[in-house]
């Protein structure tokens, strides 16, 4: 038979048998005298078989590779079993990962009223309200970025985030935060020159539990990103008492 006849007994098209050809997955008959090849139903199997497994989510090139062995050319080989092994580890790890995505839209389901809070734990969400901002702009922007922490994480790490912060809501630690809040505030117009920025920052690091201070980013890239997350939308000396709060909790951690 011809490539067109192939290509349409197999049900793919011609382009994908030269496709096939290219990458070695599917060998190449010698031409006729008259210039044409001619394939036989050992190469519509083999096509078949290829074409069935490409399906089940083996790629090209690992077909190609699994096939490249002394038995792996009739699909008997070690690597190409080796390659199925692998197949099905992968499809097993994107079932669990299904299974607890779904998980977690179920328990989104179950509540009877979404909020912004139902994209974090309950007990996550029980810790940053009552945190609050105390009625500051900055403690505001703050709030915000301890939600986005919070809802970047798995379930476990919304669980240490929620009791590391929880110390934070106690009368006393909650009163002296919303104060520091109040301060930073008072620094919206001013320049990072200002003498109340190095007081500030002082206080502001010493404020943070130790559990806290060493879970800041690491790494000149983690901290640049960090550092333009804080202080995009600060005044300059509001971005200063950060910069100085980051370098001297780095240095605790």
């Amino acid at each position: 038979m011809r490539i067109g006849e192939l290509a349409a007994l197999v049900g793919v098209s011609t382009r994908t048998v030269r496709y096939y050809h290219h990458l070695g997955l599917l060998p190449e008959p010698e031409r006729l005298p008259n210039g044409y090849r001619e394939y036989r139903m050992r190469d519509a199997v083999r096509l078949a078989r290829v074409r069935h497994l490409a399906g089940l989510g083996l790629s090209l090139e690992e077909l190609r590779d699994a096939l490249s062995g002394d038995r792996g050319a009739d699909f008997r080989g070690a690597d190409f079993r080796e390659a199925l092994r692998e197949l099905d580890d992968d499809l097993a790890r994107q079932q669990e990962a299904i299974a607890a995505r779904r998980a977690r839209l179920a328990a989104l389901l179950a509540q009877p009223e979404l909020s912004p809070d139902s994209m974090m734990s309950p007990d996550a969400a029980d810790v940053l309200r009552d945190l609050g901002s105390g009625g500051s702009v900055f403690g505001a922007f703050d709030h915000e970025l301890l939600t986005l922490a919070t809802v970047l994480s798995d379930e476990e790490g919304q669980a240490n985030l929620a009791e590391l912060m929880r110390p934070m809501t106690e009368p006393g630690k909650l009163d002296a935060g919303h104060a520091l809040y109040r301060r930073l505030d008072e620094l919206a117009d001013a320049e990072a020159g200002d003498e109340r920025v190095g007081p500030l920052a002082e206080e502001m690091a010493a404020h943070v539990p130790d559990e806290l201070a060493g879970m800041m980013p690491s790494g000149p890239a983690a901290e640049l990103s960090w550092m333009e997350a804080m202080t995009g939308e600060l005044s300059p000396a509001q971005a200063e008492v950060l910069r100085l709060v980051f370098t001297k909790l780095k240095e605790r951690a």
